[in-house]
């Protein structure tokens, strides 16, 4: 299909993109356009301005200090896979944008597009939710911060003012020794999870589970933590009975939808499992 017609500006720094954005009420931020040039074919939005953030590089780079890791909006995917500092600093974040779409989208695609997208079944925003991101963004009055837990408020819906932008993403410091997995399944290679889960946990000195974090995505409006399936977790050594458990709990934790891609009954069960297996990975 065709896109609808709308007129497009490519600023050169952050205040000139948040004027621009600020002085309409329907246009729109263009990060690397995977989610939003397709919702444009489909006519499922249809702003009157195209505001580019690609020359925006104070938006560019990852960072990894004491402080944790963090990633301008517009890194893309590829960026994540290949920084090899990753594979020690969040190996969880790498293990997890392996699995989003395939080389061509992770070429273009962006972390800010994707928070900012918010789709339910997206690896980022699950990522984010589970490790207690904080996002920063800014519009005109000026930048603020948002916890992950308050970023997301529906499918497709944030907590972002209509003249916001995200500038970047900030991810808890990854200790050393932490055990985590990450699972998904999807009907093919590249599409969306049908359902996912992402797992970290530390060990006290006798090898107890503390600080567990467990987060799925795939099966409701926006990603979960599972609470419940964490306070099971702390203070038990993780092995076949936990995790079974744990694959229990999950179940019994969720309301997922039904569609045409798998019913409630099989969502429900298939998050179970995605927990079992993130927890096994993490136990190796």
């Amino acid at each position: 299909m065709k896109l609808p017609p709308f007129e497009y500006a490519c600023p050169t720094t952050l205040p000139e993109a948040v004027q621009l954005l600020a002085a309409r009420e329907d246009a729109k931020a263009l990060a690397g356009g995977q989610s939003l040039v397709p919702m444009l074919a489909f006519r499922l939005t249809q702003p009157t301005l195209l505001v580019d953030l690609r020359k925006l590089a104070d938006l560019r780079g990852i960072k990894i200090t004491e402080t944790g890791v963090r990633l301008g909006a517009m890194v893309r995917w590829r960026d994540i896979e290949d920084d090899a500092r990753l594979s020690t600093a969040h190996p969880l974040l790498q293990a997890a944008i392996a699995h989003v779409a395939h080389y061509q989208i992770r070429n273009r695609g962006t972390v800010g597009g994707s928070l900012a997208h918010a789709d339910p079944a997206a690896e980022m925003p699950g990522i984010a939710l589970t490790c207690e991101a904080e996002i920063a963004v800014v519009g005109k009055s000026g930048a603020r911060v948002i916890n992950a837990a308050d970023f997301f408020t529906g499918a497709l819906t944030t907590a972002l003012a209509a003249d916001e932008i995200i500038v970047e993403v900030r991810l808890p410091p990854w200790p050393q020794g932490r055990r985590w997995g990450f699972q998904e399944y999807a009907r093919r290679r590249g599409d969306f999870a049908t359902a996912a889960a992402a797992v970290f946990f530390d060990e006290d000195a006798s090898g107890r589970a503390r600080n567990a974090h467990v987060g799925v995505i795939g099966v409701a409006d926006r990603p979960l933590r599972l609470a419940n399936v964490e306070a099971l977790l702390n203070g038990q050594t993780i092995d076949g009975g936990t995790i079974a458990k744990a694959e229990t709990a999950t179940a019994a934790a969720i309301d997922p939808p039904e569609d045409i891609h798998a019913s409630a009954a099989y969502r429900r069960a298939l998050a179970g499992t995605m927990v079992e297996r993130a927890l096994q990975q993490a136990g190796k």
